[in-house]
């Protein structure tokens, strides 16, 4: 199932709410940051939920798609 595009720049423009990374966009999170979270287990909620996403689209190199969103959809 596709994700809806609202989702998608929603996704985009969310950033880490706390920790070392805070204040960086989601998909701007270090690449062994996300897998450690893979292996630890995402936060419950929409953050698990899109740290999830953000795992899988930097797994099949596709994080373009979400800059390109950032470029399209300003916030």
């Amino acid at each position: 199932m596709l994700p809806d595009k609202n989702y998608l720049i929603k996704l985009a423009h969310t950033k880490m709410p706390y920790g070392k990374y805070k204040d960086r966009y989601l998909i701007d999170l270090p690449e062994y940051y996300v897998v450690w979270y893979n292996n630890k287990g995402f936060p419950k909620g929409k953050l698990g939920d899109m740290l999830k996403q953000v795992y899988e689209l930097k797994l099949n190199g596709l994080e373009y798609l979400i800059r390109n969103i950032q470029k399209q959809y300003p916030k």
